[in-house]
């Protein structure tokens, strides 16, 4: 797992973030980064480093997408292991905790993996929206 903190959530933090990224992952392997609609990753200076970089894959997930699910399954993690637990008498002291949280999941790393087919996640986001349409009133 790769993470970094940042006071600010700018594009010039971000852009450190996929600079980070890309020297730790390795030279041969693709790399796929999911990316919520954030203003943050659609600026001129995050698509042109996209554009330089043709192994790392941007993908932007629909508003309300099950990919929510592994970051609130994340955040809840490290709540429950981590922040609740401790004492924390600074906002270094709690940076500091989580990143050691992060150095300790990465020594045993388990990924959060989706039971569910592309198909059934697509079927059921069709469900959705159509029940959504006839709710409105709209016909398909």
């Amino acid at each position: 797992m790769i993470g970094e903190i940042h006071r600010r959530h700018r594009s010039a933090e971000f852009r450190k973030f996929l600079d980070t990224i890309e020297s730790s992952v390795p030279i041969d392997f693709d790399v796929h980064v999911i990316l919520d609609n954030y203003r943050t990753h659609k600026t001129a200076i995050i698509r042109y480093w996209f554009t330089k970089r043709p192994r790392f894959h941007a993908h932007f997930t629909p508003t309300y997408g099950s990919w929510l699910d592994f970051v609130e399954r994340f955040f809840a993690e490290i709540t429950e292991k981590r922040i609740r637990r401790g004492s924390f008498t600074s906002v270094v002291s709690l940076e500091k905790d989580i990143r050691a949280y992060l150095a300790e999941s990465n020594l045993d790393p388990k990924p959060f993996r989706c039971h569910k087919t592309a198909d059934e996640i697509l079927t059921s986001i069709a469900r959705f929206a159509a029940g959504t349409l006839q709710s409105h009133g709209v016909r398909s």
